[in-house]
């Protein structure tokens, strides 16, 4: 289905919102970690399981909406998934036990990620594979607000009310867009009464995404490289306050600018795209981005590292991490037409379980220095570039590039 021109901008705008709930669920209650944790009676080690378990959450979700996109179209599922979301960001609130609050959140990422596939979903529906990599550059934009307002609003709402106030206005938010999704959002693709929901032919339609070289190898690269970026966000709160003294007012400010790179990083790459092909960039900025990766670890195991030095070169990591993400998702999802649900929710899964498993790293491996988060950075970079690099050296395959119906 194409889009008006009239109703682009609003598309634009509704997209990236149900892309940034999950972001802006992760980012919002960062600065809160040592209160929730001192709210609870447990450690900031324990309220981190509830960043991973939202990764999960998320990593397991997807798989379920993308096979409903596709039988009942884009719209009524995705709006389930928002109340879904909105009761879950409730029970957060209400809340008083720190295993519960582990277990509202998984819920909460199962209700976030219908916005997830289905915006994915639905850039493929409306605009096609050739220009769907200038497009989720754009989206790009939308999600990267959000790590520049989430932490200043939760940092807002901690001043004012206290960590609880953060899952409400999260409900408030969602509510707000799932009144936009329901009464102007056009919906991209109709119910097909064809596809059937019983395991085998859903099984099957995930293997035929699956098998599918051009996807597997941009989905794992693009996955990868995104680990590094949830690696940080479980790292940071702990590196930047209780390493380096910042408060959470301060810890917000650097978190904006950081996230800065990727708004800046996603736009130039627009730019690059009418000079150059997805394949070119998206391979030169994951050597740049394992580069400067390696370079952070180095200096931190050494001990040769201050705050400047260290949001200098996340800075630049996330900055190259802007120039993956649309190139990436847009190859991954290139082949696939009537499968880009099934398509976008296989994608996002593979990259939420790859962020589930580099938060938790940083998690396990924590040790009271910068390291297991620059460790797993460098890690899930260079990975990532690895893999473009033996699939260069593959002969091209027949099917890559195919559209599959």
């Amino acid at each position: 289905m194409t889009v008006t021109q009239r109703h682009r901008f609003f598309v634009f705008v509704t997209l990236g919102l149900l892309s940034a709930i999950g972001p802006f669920s992760i980012d919002m209650y960062l600065p809160g970690f040592d209160a929730i944790a001192a709210s609870l009676d447990t450690t900031v080690a324990h309220i981190q399981l509830s960043l991973t378990s939202f990764f999960i959450g998320i990593a397991s979700g997807q798989i379920i909406y993308g096979p409903l996109l596709d039988r009942f179209g884009r719209k009524a599922p995705l709006i389930v998934g928002l109340v879904i979301y909105i009761l879950a960001s409730i029970s957060c609130a209400l809340t008083n036990s720190a295993d519960h609050l582990i277990a509202y959140r998984f819920v909460q990422a199962l209700g976030s990620c219908g916005g997830m596939v289905a915006s994915r979903a639905m850039v493929r529906d409306f605009f096609g594979p050739t220009e769907s990599a200038k497009v989720f550059s754009m989206l790009m934009l939308v999600i990267g607000i959000s790590p520049i307002l989430a932490p200043t609003v939760g940092s807002f709402v901690m001043a004012h009310w206290d960590w609880h106030g953060i899952f409400v206005v999260l409900a408030l938010i969602t509510t707000g867009i799932l009144a936009a999704v329901v009464f102007f959002l056009p919906e991209s693709q109709g119910p097909n009464p064809a596809m059937s929901l019983m395991p085998r032919p859903i099984t099957q339609s995930y293997w035929q995404v699956f098998r599918n070289r051009q996807f597997i190898t941009y989905a794992f690269a693009g996955g990868l490289a995104s680990s590094g970026l949830y690696a940080y966000l479980a790292g940071s709160p702990y590196v930047m306050i209780n390493l380096y003294g910042l408060d959470e007012s301060q810890y917000g400010l650097v978190f904006a600018l950081i996230a800065s790179a990727l708004i800046t990083a996603s736009q130039l790459n627009r730019y690059l795209l009418t000079k150059y092909s997805s394949e070119q960039i998206a391979k030169i900025a994951l050597i740049v981005q394992s580069s400067i990766g390696l370079l952070l670890l180095g200096l931190c195991l050494a001990g040769y590292i201050n705050l400047f030095v260290m949001v200098a070169l996340i800075f630049l990591f996330l900055g190259s991490q802007g120039f993956v993400f649309p190139n990436t998702s847009a190859l991954a999802l290139g082949p696939f037409s009537k499968l880009a649900g099934s398509a976008s929710a296989l994608l996002g899964s593979l990259q939420m379980a790859c962020g589930a498993l580099s938060s938790g790293l940083v998690s396990y491996y924590h040790n009271g220095t910068t390291v297991p988060m620059a460790a797993v950075m460098a890690g899930c970079a260079s990975l990532a570039m690895l893999i473009l690099a033996v699939n260069s050296l593959r002969p091209s395959d027949n099917h890559q590039g195919r559209s599959h119906r």
